[in-house]
């Protein structure tokens, strides 16, 4: 049902259009060529071939003119005859030709007229995105120049596209835009029936009868204004859009009049046949509806026969739904059915999935039995369409986002603000200044903080030599203890028993062999002493090799006793420790160290993990806690950070962090292991 009153809206977006481009053009002199080639081009009662071959005509003079602003003018007309008698290619040819000179020139009022012109052509072949990025460049340029008038009329053309893609809302706050610009301008009220008229029918398609009609009136009100050219014949679009509403309403009598007002319009046969044609389609239904058979259906098929021969499809399909819905009143179900599914072929056909929902809502009625399936293919394009409405109200808001801002185009305005140049020129001399100042600063932080590294570093190696210099003390004392349990206790007890184990020879036999067993388990003994000093012997050897370890465990072991925090920690038997050099050693204690720190101040945390492992020729440290975390993308680096991955770097290392808010930190230290390094040559 809603298909009439959305036709009105696309035809009124073209008489806007239309109106525009018929602007009469006085010839200069008889003698000047030009003027006569644009007028016949534009003579409507010449053939369409002759007033095509004057447009050409006058385009090959105008193609070989100068590019001044005169060149411009006529090009405008040269596209706007192209308009008139619907060549849309030559009128699109000629608008990217206009486009191009105006930019060359930089002629802002031009270069905006050349994107509304664009804009149409995109809007006349439903490419809706490209029509609406050319209306959004305009808008931009009619906005900067301060030139409102052609801006009110801009948005509402985007308005327009807007609403024929279901972005109502958005349709919607531009109207109230134009409008609050026209209510500030003079002998605008062809504007102001547009925005009314849009506004009547956008509340219409929400439902806010009362508003639609309100605002219907308004629009028919201004239509008062005898300047308003007669031929538009937007009193019967008007009369039809307020009766449309009132079907709506089922208010059918009220319907029926304004129908019946709108046809007794002067010459709108002859001068708007398609108009004509719904307002007869139109009565005939609020008739029907009312009860009222008179004329029926006739009055359906007239109509009908006017839209066929017209081509308009949309208008066809509408108009066969509602003879489908009068059949099945009148009970001939395979009358309706024919009719129902004559609407639904043509519909699949057309490019508007409103006309197949149309035709499938009515089909669904009348034919019982297959209802079912064409139920669900109803369900299945009403949400394809709803999805497409979505998806191009969204493609509108990046196309206003993704443009560019428009640079100024006049060179005069640039001359008389050199000011700014010179401002613009200090403020860059100053920011120049204050990046040296500001760089020299960094470098002497470096510079500081690469010596402090350095003491650091001297302090560690002295603290690593001095453990070194016990576990050395240790050892020899070790050694000792052990070499004096060697020679007083398992020597003399293994002599003792040799001498026993001779003197079983002098015994009988019984005697010797409980002897025997004696000094067996004696043996056991001596063998269990000489096994607990081997095992003391490696654990020194692990201890030597493993002193690096022993410095970490010392620094765990205050992290422990000074913080509630649990720490866990875990060392990977396969690393080789005589394979890290010092200075590696040296940053990864200080890394450790630092992250603790971080960990006792920032995380939190209840339990701190500290893991070394070996990953191929990698040593892989990672401290991990269970704290509050942090947002890795949004948080600056900290002192603590930047010395971490600085310690990293220099061990030829990387670094990774991983947090967020609420999920803890898992730090990452990767550093890689030279098989060929050796710890006594790098210091």
């Amino acid at each position: 049902m809603k298909r009439n009153y959305q036709i009105v809206i696309f035809i009124l977006l073209f008489v806007f259009a239309c109106s525009k481009k018929k602007t009469s053009e006085e010839l200069s002199s008889p003698q000047d060529s030009l003027p006569v080639y644009l007028a016949l081009a534009n003579d409507l009662n010449l053939k369409y071939e002759l007033k095509q071959e004057n447009a050409k005509k006058a385009f090959s003079i105008v193609i070989n003119q100068q590019n001044d602003s005169i060149n411009r003018v006529n090009l405008f007309k040269v596209a706007n005859r192209y308009y008139n008698m619907s060549d849309f290619k030559s009128y699109h040819d000629v608008s990217e030709l206009l486009l191009e000179r105006s930019l060359k020139a930089k002629d802002s009022v031009s270069i905006a007229k050349a994107y509304s012109y664009l804009g149409d052509y995109y809007t006349y072949k439903m490419v809706s995105d490209s029509a609406y990025r050319n209306y959004f460049k305009a808008q931009k340029i009619y906005t900067q120049i301060n030139d409102d008038l052609n801006l009110a009329k801009i948005l509402i053309s985007k308005a327009t596209l807007q609403f024929n893609e279901g972005a109502f809302f958005e349709s919607e706050i531009a109207v109230f835009k134009a409008l609050e610009i026209l209510n500030h301008e003079k002998n605008v009220n062809d504007k102001l029936y547009d925005c009314y008229n849009l506004l009547g029918i956008l509340y219409h398609e929400k439902e806010e009868f009362n508003k639609a009609l309100e605002y219907q009136s308004k629009a028919l009100a201004t239509l008062n204004d005898k300047s308003i050219p007669i031929d538009l014949q937007l009193k019967a679009t008007s009369l039809n859009n307020i009766g449309f509403v009132y079907i709506n309403k089922n208010d059918y009598q009220k319907a029926i009049s304004y129908f019946e007002r709108g046809l007794r319009e002067k010459n709108l046969f002859k001068e708007k046949t398609y108009l004509y044609a719904m307002l007869l389609d139109n009565l005939a239904y609020a008739k029907f509806k009312a009860g009222n058979m008179k004329g029926l259906p006739d009055d359906f098929y007239r109509s009908l026969k006017i839209r066929d021969s017209l081509g308009l499809k949309t208008a066809t399909i509408s108009n066969k739904i509602r003879l489908s819905e009068y059949y099945a009143f009148k009970k001939d179900t395979a009358k309706a059915i024919q009719l129902a599914k004559q609407a639904l072929i043509v519909s699949r056909s057309s490019e508007k999935i409103n006309n197949t929902l149309g035709a499938l809502k009515q089909i669904a009625i009348v034919d019982h039995k297959n209802a079912s399936l064409y139920s669900k293919e109803y369900i299945r394009l009403n949400d394809k369409m709803l999805k497409a409405e979505r998806n191009m109200g969204e493609k509108f808001s990046r196309i206003e986002y993704e443009t560019n801002e428009i640079k100024d185009q006049n060179s005069n305005l640039q001359e008389k603000n050199k000011t700014l140049v010179y401002v613009f020129s200090i403020c860059t001399l100053l920011g120049l200044f204050f990046y040296v100042y500001k760089t020299q600063q960094a470098r002497n932080r470096e510079l500081l903080f690469k010596q402090q590294q350095q003491i650091a570093n001297e302090d560690i190696y002295n603290l690593m030599i001095s453990q070194q210099n016990e576990i050395e003390l240790t050892r020899i004392k070790e050694k000792k203890k052990v070499a004096q349990e060697l020679h007083d206790g398992v020597l003399g007890r293994m002599f003792g028993i040799r001498i026993s184990l001779d003197s079983l020879d002098k015994l009988d036999e019984a005697e010797a062999a409980s002897k025997r067993k004696k000094y067996l388990n004696e043996l056991k003994n001596v063998e269990q002493d000489i096994r607990e000093i081997s095992h003391d012997l490696n654990r020194e050897k692990s201890e030597l090799i493993n002193n690096f370890v022993s410095i970490l465990n010392k620094l765990f072991e205050d992290q422990r006793n000074t913080y509630s925090s649990k720490l866990i920690t875990t060392f990977d038997p396969e690393i080789k420790w005589d394979l890290i050099s010092n200075i590696e050693k040296i940053n990864l204690y200080r890394i450790v160290q630092e992250g603790l720190q971080n960990c006792n101040k920032y995380a939190k945390a209840d339990i701190i993990k500290v893991q070394f492992q070996k990953k191929g020729n990698n040593l892989v440290l990672t401290i991990e806690d269970d704290g509050i975390g942090f947002n890795t993308s949004k948080t600056k680096n900290g002192i603590g950070l930047h010395n971490i991955e600085y310690r990293a770097k220099e061990c030829k290392g990387t670094v990774t962090i991983k947090s967020a808010k609420g999920e803890g930190t898992i730090l990452i230290i990767k550093i890689p292991i030279d098989p060929n390094n050796n710890l006594h040559n790098d210091l």
